[in-house]
Formats: structure tokens, C-alpha cells, sequence
């Protein structure tokens, strides 16, 4: 499961980095910035935006023969970014920190990581 080359760390980190921003730039629009029918969706993309940041995170790491350790690191990193950007809500005008947008975030992660944990498992 690789996106770049194995041999380029810094791509992947970078790929990294710059999904972080794309939360951060998210959660920083205003609440009036952010249209009704997002709302709806809110959970959903929740997920997916932290279920992609788990995957980019295990790409950066790359293969390890214990890799199973480093999936609770990757869960831990990406379930407290989680709560960082909810703590950052909380400062932009028209949006509040939510917990539930946080677990959403860390399930999200969580999954990303078994399926991940299942295929490696599987092709091994």
C-alpha cells in the first residue's frame, strides 16, 4: 500500500503535512462560511477526513515487521490532532468544539487502520 515511492520518505511526509492543513483550513472557515447541507454530511466527512490522515500516516511510517505497534502510535496522533482542531473550533467565530466530531475523527482513524492491519495480514 504505497502512494510514492518506498525510497521517498519526505514525499510522504509532506503528504502528511499538507492532509493536516487541509483539516486545519477546513476547520478554520467560519460557521457562516459553511453551507446548511454540509451539516448534514458533517459526521461522514469527519470520518473520512481522519480515516485518510490514519492511511497517509502509515504510508509515511512505512512497512515494519511489528507494525501492529505502530498502529496504536498512529491511532494516538491522529485521535489527538482530532481533539486539537476541535480545541481550534473554538476559536473560530460560528463553530464549537464537539466530542462527538472527535470520536467520529478517532473511529474514523481506527478504521482506517484495521482495514490496513486486515490487508497487510492478509498479504503476508
Amino acid at each position: 500500500m504505497r502512494f510514492v515511492s518506498g525510497s521517498d520518505r519526505t514525499v510522504r511526509w509532506l503528504l502528511v503535512a499538507g492532509w493536516m492543513l487541509v483539516i486545519f483550513g477546513l476547520s478554520s472557515m467560519p460557521g457562516s462560511a459553511i453551507p446548511g447541507s454540509v451539516g448534514d454530511y458533517s459526521l461522514v466527512a469527519h470520518f473520512v477526513e481522519y480515516a485518510v490522515l490514519a492511511g497517509l500516516l502509515t504510508c509515511a511510517i512505512g512497512p515494519r515487521r511489528r507494525w501492529a505497534r505502530f498502529a496504536l502510535l498512529v491511532l494516538l496522533a491522529c485521535s489527538l490532532y482530532g481533539a486539537s482542531d476541535e480545541f481550534h473550533q473554538s476559536f473560530t467565530p460560528g463553530r464549537t468544539p464537539d466530542p462527538v466530531d472527535w470520536a467520529t475523527d478517532t473511529v474514523g482513524a481506527a478504521a482506517a487502520i484495521a482495514t490496513i492491519l486486515i490487508v497487510r495480514r492478509r498479504s503476508s
